[in-house]
């Protein structure tokens, strides 16, 4: 490893220090832009932000060259309520730095940083880099990562920085969440009135509780429906209510659209199903892209992640990859190994000298 590496790795975790000590919760980010705003200017790199959004450009960017965009988020969640630690203190225990956004995505994000500035001056490289550090990709806001590419150049595939122990996940479940209303007839329950809603969508949960999509994705396996809420609006103890409410959180694999999905549930229940947002369709990555053999060539794995990511966003393909683990995102006394920042940055690095 050489000294300029060693320095950038003692640079990132450092940066992600300061970036754990300042709150930047979604849609509250304004801060942490800031940081990572004068971290750039520091090193003399142009940057640009817009709304919360951070992005730079390599230093002989050439509009003739293919462009790989590094992007990770500077978002958090609000902390865990079993937090034994300051979430907001960054320490490090057993060479552990403790923090909220340590491991979701801080670690990630100062490492594709560190690459970045690995490769900013150079003058042969293969392709273009940029750098975008986004906001809002916990909760999907259109004022992150969506918000930012029509001021990108032309990009041909990603890097997306998340939590993945360095391993590749080359697909993601789409997401799509459904509003349903189960419709009856409001009466006296003493004097067996009305038809009951809650019975209607009884039958449509049983129905979305048992379905079972036929097309299993190697990757991703079967898609799946869970019914995560259910309310009416009466709240009388005597009144048969006239509407039931329920949500529905639908995981959909690569092999089926939001569209099919949505037609199957309309055939098989009764209920009205009005879908929030279709925007996070199931993505992936072929198997033979050059990011993808590069990895395999330093012994990465690739699997199909259940999580969703600004990655489900983008236009082009990309893999999600990057250190810390997934399992401990949202956790109470989250934390990631320092070891982790500085070997994500090493493999990032040798990632990209073998396509750049």
């Amino acid at each position: 490893m050489s000294k300029e590496i060693s320095i950038l790795q003692d640079q990132a975790v450092e940066l992600l220090k300061e970036l754990i000590a300042t709150p930047s919760f979604s849609k509250e980010e304004d801060q942490t832009a800031g940081i990572l705003c004068r971290f750039l200017g520091n090193k003399d790199i142009v940057h640009t932000r817009v709304g919360n959004n951070v992005f730079a450009l390599n230093k002989h960017f050439d509009e003739k060259k293919s462009t790989i965009l590094l992007n990770s988020h500077h978002d958090t969640v609000k902390p865990n309520p079993q937090y034994s630690k300051d979430p907001f203190y960054p320490s490090i225990v057993e060479g552990k730095l403790f923090g909220l956004g340590s491991n979701d995505a801080g670690g990630c994000l100062v490492s594709l940083i560190a690459v970045f500035l690995h490769f900013y001056n150079k003058q042969d490289l293969k392709y273009n880099l940029i750098l975008a550090a986004t906001a809002e990709e916990e909760i999907s806001g259109s004022g992150g990562i969506e918000y930012t590419l029509p001021y990108l150049p032309k990009i041909d595939f990603a890097i997306v920085g998340e939590p993945t122990q360095m391993q590749m996940a080359v697909a993601e479940r789409g997401l799509m969440v459904l509003d349903c209303i189960a419709h009856g007839k409001a009466g006296h329950a003493a004097r067996n009135e009305g038809e009951n809603a809650i019975y209607k969508a009884m039958k449509d949960i049983e129905w979305f509780s048992t379905y079972q999509f036929n097309r299993v994705s190697e990757l991703l396996g079967a898609s799946k429906m869970s019914v995560t809420v259910i309310e009416t609006e009466n709240k009388a103890h005597n009144v048969v209510p006239a509407l039931c409410k329920f949500v529905v959180d639908t995981r959909i694999n690569e092999l089926y659209s939001f569209e099919e999905v949505i037609d199957i549930i309309k055939a098989n229940v009764q209920c009205e199903v009005m879908p929030r947002s279709t925007r996070l369709r199931s993505t992936s990555i072929a198997l033979d892209h050059p990011l993808v053999k590069a990895g395999l060539n330093l012994g990465s794995a690739y699997y199909g992640s259940p999580t969703t990511s600004d990655k489900a966003l983008m236009p082009f393909p990309a893999l999600k990859m990057g250190p810390g683990d997934s399992a401990r995102s949202h956790t109470a006394n989250e934390y990631i190994y320092i070891d982790e920042i500085k070997k994500g940055i090493e493999l990032y690095i040798q990632l990209l000298n073998q396509i750049v």
